[in-house]
């Protein structure tokens, strides 16, 4: 009989080498490896056989698709993000940072999801804490079953009695298999487990949900194969300290991947968030200097955020750069750009750069409306209230045009703003019904002549 060999694991890329090596070559981390064993002759599971003439090779023109009607979650924000609900057969992975609410996401869509039966698995909450989260969030579903397992064996059994229409898994990393001797969470067991329940998934027809955790770094515990492994990644993002979450696609074999979902965290659960430009924007009842409104596009959605700048002199004699929300190399860019092009000394005061609402935002059409803020601080004097910003700032103090103006000018002047300024470069649709004006500007010398002149 043919003995257990063992190889020394990454757990944070996967990588594999025969003896431990306390610096990964791969991902460069440290102490990250681990044996693991590995047996001889796994078994596979009996939900493994397929049909003889799906094992078949067929020519294209004779597959006729069957186009099943997706599974409706219960939660707009989610089908949309989705493309419209769950495909039959599909694995879905929700990924995000502890607290952040992926459990309550999963449970509300567990309970959202009348008349289908759905079975809720947890390895890591009992079935009484289950019930009592339940008891405070909004839905009633007859049909949602827990159970509270981590043997995947054991799972596939019991949801193969049940028969669901919908299971949820929380979470892949606590999921063991008796073919692997491994312990729960590592890599050979995150990556086997996912591969099985996709066979189950894609012979079922059943779409599973996977709950994964986030590392230090931001990213999904576990192998890189399991991005590749799954149908539609969707990642969780939010700060403990704000409300508000962001449900981002970043994969989605079904869908558009420029999808994002914006809920608030209640004492209730997770509330959609229709109109998230009503919640970024403060109305203020007296003119405030550093503030200044971004109509900014995340994904392919339109949304006006508030950007709030303060500069005062550096009191203890070297300058302070501080950003919350916003790339802070970007904001020592724009720095430089005032500096030099526009003749702002700026090199001796404290910056401070806040995006209001908590949320994080990368899109360069941001770069005027944080000038214009940081320009308002400096002198002390205030932007009006129904003026907001969408262009980008080159190395030259010339201001670029943006992606997806028609849609920054609709959502702004659906939200009340009568100005707008954007690249003179820009090339201006039509919008004519709009009640919008819209300014032009080529350069940095030229915003701070139109805004304070």
């Amino acid at each position: 009989m043919p003995k257990n060999k063992s190889v020394w694991v990454c757990q944070n890329c996967g990588a594999e080498s025969a003896k431990w090596i306390g610096r990964c070559p791969s991902c460069g981390q440290w102490n990250t490896y681990q044996e693991e064993k590995i047996l001889p002759s796994p078994h596979t599971p009996s939900f493994d056989a397929v049909p003889d003439e799906k094992r078949k090779p067929l020519l294209l023109s004779s597959i006729t698709p069957d186009e099943k009607p997706r599974l409706n979650t219960g939660i707009r924000e989610l089908d949309r993000i989705l493309g419209g609900g769950m495909v039959p057969g599909s694995l879905i992975l929700l990924g995000g940072e502890p607290g952040v609410g992926k459990s309550t996401l999963a449970l509300q869509l567990a309970l959202a999801s009348p008349g289908k039966k759905v079975l809720y698995v947890s390895g890591e909450e009992s079935a009484e804490q289950i019930s009592l989260r339940a008891g405070r969030l909004k839905g009633d579903n007859p049909g949602c079953y827990v159970l509270c397992e981590t043997n995947l064996e054991n799972i596939t059994a019991h949801a193969g009695n049940l028969n669901p229409d919908v299971i949820i898994v929380d979470s892949i990393q606590t999921i063991t298999s008796s073919m692997l001797e491994s312990s729960a969470g590592s890599v050979s067991q995150v990556r086997e487990n996912a591969a099985m329940l996709l066979k189950y998934s894609k012979i079922t027809g059943v779409p599973v949900i996977l709950i994964g955790h986030i590392t230090k770094d931001g990213t999904l515990a576990g192998p890189k194969v399991l991005e590749h492994i799954v149908d539609v990644v969707l990642y969780f993002e939010g700060e403990n300290n704000y409300i508000y979450r962001v449900l981002r696609s970043v994969k989605n074999r079904f869908g558009s991947t420029s999808e994002i979902g914006i809920f608030e965290m209640t004492g209730s659960g997770l509330k959609e968030v229709a109109n998230p430009s009503a919640l970024f924007i403060n109305q203020h009842d007296e003119m405030l200097s550093g503030i200044a409104i971004a109509a900014t596009i995340d994904g392919i959605r339109p949304f006006l955020i508030e950007t709030q700048a303060l500069v005062s002199s550096a009191v203890y004699g070297t300058p302070q750069r501080s950003s919350t929300g916003f790339d802070i190399r970007r904001l020592n860019m724009l720095l430089a750009i005032l500096e030099k092009r526009a003749g702002f000394r700026l090199a001796m005061k404290d910056v401070f750069l806040n995006i209001a609402g908590g949320i994080k935002v990368a899109d360069p059409a941001i770069d005027l409306a944080i000038i214009s803020s940081i320009l308002s601080s400096n002198l002390d004097i205030p932007l009006g209230k129904k003026i907001c910003f969408a262009g980008e700032a080159g190395l030259s103090g010339e201001i670029r045009p943006v992606s997806g103006i028609e849609q920054r000018i609709r959502e702004a002047a659906k939200m009340g703003f009568e100005n707008i300024v954007i690249s003179r470069f820009q090339k201006i649709p039509d919008v004519k019904n709009m009640k919008i004006n819209i300014t032009g500007t080529g350069k940095v010398e030229q915003l701070v002549k139109y805004l304070f002149a």
